[in-house]
């Protein structure tokens, strides 16, 4: 008999975040996905203690599923964090920076959770009001006659993926080839609804990143032989094409449950056999050209239709097969090259990613500043708002003046704590005092120094040293001022090298950030069943 065992009765636990072991989890977690933000990023290695590959990457999307997480509270974050990036793909390391920053941040406030949720409402709405302005100083609108911004926004995404190993060079080609890739997806005689084609990537593994290419149509994976085969057949130019998703193996098991009735004598084999010929004969006095299968042919199928000179190709696979229903919407095949296994699965992730956020900005075309600078002109912007345009701040919201700057400062610093998260080797971090932007200087420069001859650009490429700017340490305390929100005009139509964000998804991360932290800060309970 099994033994039996007592069930154990539910674990309860009050007031979560006070907990030094959360408090210390949560930290971990927030060095975790900062050291792995942006271009010099660090790369995380992660591998499952039951054997399995191993995963080489930076990029959120890769980390949270591959990092085995326990706690109730990191759950919820890491849920949330793991949902924002299945429906935007991109800023997910942003959306988790911020999240943590913040729940630290307004717990070292000592205020009240309800108090401190209802003002980081108040500063989310804030921000998304400002972002979706025309006096938004970070956001820049897309014209699809250039395509200079749409290269900048892609390279951008390439750029900020240490793992794929590019090159300067490699990074420029593989950017056009994925913008290329991306148009020739849109159809050319659009009405009132775009339906966008697909972009289908083609691993060419052992070839180099440079011999990369971009092939409109589908490309079918077939052998030398057959190939051969099929180039002495003189066929038009249009191909009459059968698509099949069941098996055309003959094999019973694909036929499902159930029971089969069977006379006497008959062979099943057999029998199955003269059904699959009586397709062919069918395909082929209906002029079919091509038959493809996403399974197996049957060897003496595939016999018969190529003897009839019926091109037949099994084994597609799934992932071809939608694309391949729809082929008459556009479709093109991205041909990818890398140095190793580890840097192509990297590099295909990326792709992807920067395949969707093309498809983001067609339905809302604009881009916001990237390489910190949205964050710190966004700081900036609301601690303007909050101390010094005071009669901006509704005053029955059921908090005191005190309170307001404390989650404010909370609230900013946590910003600035995603832009601070870029540097990763020591150096110094300033934002300028005119358009509120994020500056770097390379760790043990001089104490006292010309910061003009040691700066150069700032972190989204806009602005130069040399313009007439006053800088100050962004973790130092300074006083409030309203961010230039004027973009120069050359920006519109000659930017070169601008390191810019997706709109669509930076502002989902935002609101998913604040809503998440939200939500653990207003957890009471924690009841975990452990039988």
């Amino acid at each position: 008999m099994a033994r039996l065992e007592a069930k154990k009765p539910s674990l309860c636990k009050s007031e979560p975040l006070t907990s030094e072991r959360v408090r210390a989890t949560l930290s971990v977690l927030k060095g975790i996905v900062t050291s792995c933000y942006g271009p010099s990023g660090r790369l995380k290695q992660l591998h499952n203690g039951l054997g399995g590959s191993v995963c080489t990457t930076s990029q959120s999307s890769a980390l949270l599923a591959n990092l085995s997480v326990t706690h109730p509270i990191l759950k919820i974050l890491t849920t949330s964090v793991q949902n924002h990036v299945s429906c935007f793909s991109d800023c997910g390391l942003v959306t988790a920076i911020l999240c943590c920053n913040l729940i630290e941040n307004v717990q070292k406030t000592g205020l009240t959770p309800s108090s401190a949720i209802k003002l980081n409402k108040h500063l989310l709405n804030l921000c998304t009001t400002y972002l979706r302005s025309k006096d938004c100083g970070c956001l820049i609108p897309v014209n699809f006659d250039n395509t200079q911004i749409l290269l900048c926004l892609v390279r951008s995404v390439l750029t900020s993926k240490p793992a794929c190993m590019l090159t300067r060079k490699e990074t420029d080609h593989i950017s056009t080839l994925i913008l290329r890739a991306f148009l020739l997806t849109i159809p050319e005689n659009t009405e009132d609804h775009i339906i966008l084609g697909k972009s289908i990537i083609v691993p060419l593994k052992g070839q180099r990143v440079i011999d990369s290419t971009v092939l409109p149509g589908i490309l079918i994976q077939m052998s030398e032989v057959q190939l051969m085969k099929i180039l002495p057949i003189k066929k038009s130019d249009s191909l009459k094409v059968a698509l099949f998703h069941a098996s055309l193996s003959g094999d019973l098991s694909d036929a499902g449950e159930g029971t089969l009735v069977v006379d006497y004598g008959v062979c099943l084999e057999n029998a199955v056999l003269d059904q699959l010929l009586n397709l062919g004969r069918q395909l082929v006095s209906d002029h079919v050209d091509l038959v493809m299968c996403q399974k197996v042919i049957h060897p003496s199928l595939k016999q018969f239709l190529n003897m009839h000179r019926v091109i037949a190709i099994d084994r597609v696979g799934v992932a071809l097969m939608e694309p391949l229903s729809k082929v008459t919407v556009t479709v093109c095949s991205l041909l990818l090259g890398n140095r190793n296994d580890t840097a192509w699965d990297e590099l295909k992730l990326t792709c992807q990613t920067a395949l969707h956020v093309l498809q983001l900005t067609i339905k809302e075309p604009c881009v916001l500043l990237g390489g910190g600078c949205t964050e710190t002109h966004l700081a900036a912007y609301i601690r303007h708002k909050t101390f010094i345009e005071r009669g901006s701040i509704p005053k029955d919201g059921g908090y005191t003046q005190t309170e307001l700057q404390l989650i404010t400062e909370a609230f900013c610093t946590a910003l600035e704590s995603v832009a601070g998260s870029l540097e990763h080797d020591g150096g110094e971090i300033l934002t300028d005092m005119k358009y509120g932007h994020f500056w770097s200087v390379q760790a043990d420069s001089p104490s006292v120094v010309n910061w003009p001859d040691l700066l150069s650009r700032c972190g989204c490429g806009l602005h130069n040293s040399q313009e007439e700017l006053n800088w100050s340490f962004l973790r130092s305390t300074r006083h409030p001022f309203a961010p230039q929100t004027c973009l120069p005009h050359e920006t519109l139509g000659s930017a070169n090298n601008l390191t810019l964000d997706c709109f669509t998804a930076k502002l989902s991360g935002l609101q998913v950030a604040v809503e998440t932290a939200n939500l653990i800060l207003d957890l009471s309970y924690v009841i975990e069943d452990k039988n």
